[in-house]
């Protein structure tokens, strides 16, 4: 398939800064698309443009009818980062486009601060709930952050000072590699003020206030990290269902009888791009989940209001299942065991003795592993300290082969 679709980064210096061949897929293309600051640095022209509509998938649609034609899409630096190369690639597949990305804003700002790339976390809030930004808070951590217009670093500020990260050192640079590129420097608690432009990237290097608690993203947080009316997988528990779980990067879990969301919300901090779908049929407890999910960074876990099996009807296939209620019901295991493709992984945990029979009976059937967790904390007894122990817990592990 010949490409009809090229996608060129344009920075701050417009037509000026591209390379031979990008200026050259420019003058030869038929339709001009981009944003209205893209098709301003394009200048004059007779050439047929196509501004951004919104929705977005508006034009991306419109764009289908153009195949055939020499069509140029105009992006902001590197296309494939964060930006419209990937939504394209997607739409009309790799052998139709060409991309000949220029400097991303990362690229930009870790030259202008001397910051390697590859020790920043990069992400966007264009268009993206704040939340995501809680997974990363950790002293030493620098964030690269683009932003969705001016009042983005204003209210960044306040979450990293909501969250105990005032003392962080915050840059906003705006128009970085044009004319009236500059930086506002402050730290988090101050804030950047007023006087920001709509594009803008913000570089974070983060500082925690004496006292402020950091969660890791390793498996087996605090119990208090999440709202709960106590029908949770305790720390201990959590920490060895989800090494059971083995998180893996873009993969896809089933919660099913989430609670509080505790697993599915640890199985999404613990890989990149993780997913996590939670069942859950109490309203209370599904709000709850929510609350968790945003705080602890991971906002878009999918909630599934309902019971299972009947809840899981429809839903996106898993990599993998933990099933932390009702598995003793009827179907339960046997649906949950069918929607899982080969290699998929299976942990369910048990603390009544109908449950440990379904488990002892799948156990029996499929395979795997059965395992008795039993967890005893020191607590006060009169003056002095007692071992109190938790319910014991029986987990069934299982690879599906």
């Amino acid at each position: 398939m010949t490409p009809w679709l090229s996608i060129v980064g344009l920075g701050e210096d417009g037509l000026d800064g591209l390379s031979a061949g990008a200026r050259r897929l420019v003058d030869d293309a038929e339709v001009i698309v981009g944003g209205d600051r893209h098709l301003a640095l394009l200048g004059a022209t007779d050439k047929e443009t196509v501004p951004w509509e919104s929705p977005l998938k508006a034009t991306v649609e419109r764009l289908a009818g153009f195949e055939g034609r020499r069509v140029c899409v105009l992006a902001t630096g590197d296309p494939m980062a964060y930006g419209i190369g990937v939504t394209l690639i997607r739409r009309f597949g790799r052998e139709a486009v060409v991309v000949l990305p220029g400097l991303s804003a990362f690229s930009l700002a870790c030259a202008r601060l001397g910051w390697p790339l590859a020790e920043t976390v990069q992400l966007t809030l264009h268009g993206r709930p704040f939340d995501l930004l809680h997974l990363h808070l950790t002293p030493g951590q620098k964030l690269l952050v683009l932003s969705d217009d001016r009042t983005t670093p204003a209210k960044v500020a306040r979450r990293l000072t909501d969250a105990g990260f005032g003392p962080s050192d915050l840059r906003v640079l705006c128009h970085m590699g044009g004319p009236h590129e500059r930086c506002v420097t402050c730290t988090a608690a101050e804030g950047p003020g007023d006087d920001v432009d709509d594009l803008n990237t913000i570089a974070i290097d983060l500082k925690a206030e004496p006292g402020t608690v950091a969660l890791p993203r390793t498996p087996g947080l605090p119990d208090d990290a999440f709202r709960h009316d106590g029908q949770m997988t305790k720390r201990e528990v959590r920490a060895a269902t989800l090494a059971a779980l083995q998180p893996m990067a873009g993969q896809r879990l089933w919660d099913v009888g989430a609670g509080c969301g505790s697993v599915a919300i640890e199985w999404m901090r613990a890989a990149n791009r993780a997913q996590a779908i939670a069942i859950e049929r109490h309203d209370g407890r599904r709000a709850m989940m929510a609350e968790n999910a945003a705080a602890l960074g991971v906002p878009t876990l999918e909630m599934v209001a309902g019971s299972a099996p009947d809840a899981l009807s429809g839903l996106a296939a898993p990599d993998a299942v933990f099933i932390g209620g009702g598995v003793a019901g009827d179907g339960m295991v046997g649906s949950c065991w069918d929607a899982l493709p080969a290699g998929g992984r299976l942990v369910a945990n048990a603390v009544t003795l109908e449950s440990e029979q379904a488990l002892f009976a799948a156990f029996e059937h499929h395979g795997g592993e059965l395992v008795r967790l039993a967890i005893s904390r020191a607590e006060p007894v009169g003056r002095l300290q007692g071992w109190r122990p938790l319910m014991p817990v029986t987990q069934w592990r299982v690879v599906k082969s």
